[in-house]
């Protein structure tokens, strides 16, 4: 397991945390960066409209929400909250399974950490070749396991 990283199921689900904190390792080690405190929240979608409209003044359920409370992209301190409901929802829609949607999501909240942003056109096609290159890497690792216990 990682020191400083925290993994939390809101949503009365059982998360394999052993694979969260692999995917994650190799985050680390593939884009050099620290954890000084990492809280990783799978919440209900209750839950993250309750998010969305504390913080974004919006009425509804969004897949991922991150948190960045450093302003140092090499070590890293944040909260990263995802909506295993939409993240069904997503996979369906973009004909995958959840297990792959939930890789591509944990790896989106670890790149908004990085400083990377998908608001500005260039920006989002930068982070989302960086987010396909990695979910492609480490694909992999779903063979014979699932992030749901």
């Amino acid at each position: 397991m990682i020191r400083n990283l925290n993994i939390y199921s809101e949503d009365k689900i059982k998360y394999n945390k052993s694979l969260i904190s692999e995917i994650i390792k190799r985050l680390k080690n593939d884009l050099n960066f620290k954890i000084d405190s990492i809280e990783l929240n799978f919440v209900s979608s209750d839950k993250m409209i309750e998010i969305n409209k504390k913080y974004l003044d919006h009425n509804f359920p969004t897949d991922i929400i991150t948190f960045n409370y450093s302003d140092k992209n090499d070590s890293l301190d944040g909260e990263i909250f995802i909506c295993s409901e939409v993240a069904k929802e997503n996979a369906s829609a973009f004909n995958c399974s959840a297990d792959d949607e939930i890789l591509r999501l944990i790896i989106h909240g670890f790149l908004h950490l990085l400083g990377y942003n998908d608001i500005e056109e260039n920006e989002k096609s930068e982070m989302k070749l960086k987010e396909d290159t990695y979910v492609n890497k480490y694909k992999g690792l779903l063979q014979g396991n699932s992030f749901t216990i």
